[in-house]
């Protein structure tokens, strides 16, 4: 129980003021879904029952979409411009690839062009949704709702930096996980209002498959837990260090075996409804119903599309963020190696088979998470916003994790100092 009020100590009070700022930024955030664009109230109606296509949309904004507040758009347009930044960096664009090889310096250039790309993608779809979701007529109000909620967006990207550089974790994950969790209680009484009081099952079957929902989600809440830690420790050894069993303990490199986390997810999830966006802004009817019917991952070959994007992305995430051939370098200039391995280019070439086959492991285990409440959803008839929800619960728990291990090793690490210092 110690550890747990290390936080309380006089050490870790550097590491409260984070946590407690963190915690006021989400909290303003929370208020600021809830206000409604005054503008934008005569059209509202429209946006009642079931927002199909525009779910994630309402999902990743806390529901805040369908009140149409001042951040109805949430962070999406920030991840629309973090996927394609990224796929530029794939030797599309030499630019992007010079940006990629600069190290820090180039990553923060890249981060500054995703900001400004996330803010013009923000208004786009602020445009769109006013224009041809809401269906505002007046020119005038169209400007302004697109504005404001363009404003909103770029907002919250200035609230997730100061929560990264001032804050706990990465900020605008933690707005992410916390617009799902703002969304949480209407699922949620989607799930009881189904099986329960709807009257479509009786007596214990309705509680029996409550029952089996709940499970579904517990067994995804431990199955992240346990993906999000679970690595692979390969041993290496120093060519300047003599080390014997009974000198020092062994050292090895750590490799996560979903070292991509939940951002697989988040970005299978918003990729889909990029496509529905169009269609329905087109409002040709043909192309709503095909996209409902084979690409929406409620759909069989929707699921299966969203199943192999998840795949996908988590081999792209993981060896953008990992590389091999850096890593190799890098033990090789700390005088490190694994044993039986030589030095650069078979070492490069080890690391990457082995991050290979982990990412493969992590990546099909995050992907039969996602799929479970999907599956459950189709096969009970639950609303898609339910559906919904099981994605939204794998990202909380990924977010949460990541946010926790922060924190451990902040503290950590000031534990560490204080030690010295007492020394």
């Amino acid at each position: 129980m110690k550890k747990s009020f290390k936080i309380f100590s006089k050490d870790a009070k550097d590491l409260r003021h984070r946590i407690l700022f963190t915690l006021a930024i989400l909290s303003f955030y929370a208020i600021g879904t809830g206000i409604t664009i005054t503008w934008a109230a005569p059209w509202i109606q429209t946006l009642m029952g079931d927002l199909g296509f525009l779910g994630i949309f309402n999902l990743m904004s806390g529901g805040g979409f369908d009140k149409f507040s001042i951040f109805g758009l949430g962070v999406t347009p920030y991840i629309n411009a973090s996927i394609i930044t990224q796929l530029l960096t794939m030797d599309i664009i030499p630019y992007f690839k010079e940006l990629k090889e600069q190290g820090y310096v180039g990553r923060q250039k890249i981060n500054r062009i995703t900001r400004y790309l996330g803010i013009i993608i923000a208004f786009i779809q602020a445009f769109v949704l006013t224009k041809f979701v809401l269906q505002v007529t007046d020119i005038t109000e169209i400007i302004k709702i697109t504005l404001i909620m363009t404003a909103g967006t770029s907002f919250l990207l200035w609230l997730g930096d100061e929560m990264t550089n001032k804050g706990v974790g990465n900020g605008q994950s933690l707005l992410i996980m916390s617009s799902i969790i703002l969304s949480l209680p209407a699922t949620m009484q989607t799930v009881w209002s189904t099986f329960i009081t709807s009257g479509t099952y009786t007596g214990w079957v309705g509680y029996l498959l409550l029952a089996v929902y709940i499970l579904v989600y517990v067994l995804v809440i431990l199955g992240v837990v346990w993906i999000t830690l679970a690595e692979r420790r390969i041993p290496i050894q120093y060519a300047n260090k003599t080390i014997t069993s009974y000198q020092s303990k062994e050292s090895y490199l750590p490799l996560r075996i979903n070292y991509a986390g939940v951002m697989p997810v988040i970005f299978a999830s918003m990729l889909l409804t990029i496509p529905s966006i169009i269609v329905n802004v087109i409002g040709n009817t043909d192309a709503i119903e095909f996209i409902n019917n084979y690409i929406m991952y409620t759909s069989p070959t929707g699921f299966a599309i969203y199943i192999a994007l998840i795949i996908f992305f988590s081999y792209f995430y993981t060896f953008m963020a990992m590389n091999p051939e850096e890593m190799s370098k890098d033990l090789n200039k700390s005088g490190a190696y694994i044993p039986g391995v030589r030095p650069g280019e078979e070492t490069a070439k080890h690391i990457s088979k082995i991050v290979s086959r982990l990412t493969l492991v992590g990546s099909i285990f995050i992907a039969v998470l996602a799929g479970m409440p999907i599956l459950i959803s189709n096969i009970s008839g639950l609303d898609k916003s339910v559906a919904i929800g099981g994605t939204g619960i794998l990202i909380v728990v990924g977010v949460a994790i990541e946010t926790y291990k922060q924190v451990q090793s902040g503290l950590v690490s000031r534990e560490y100092t204080h030690r010295k210092r007492v020394k």
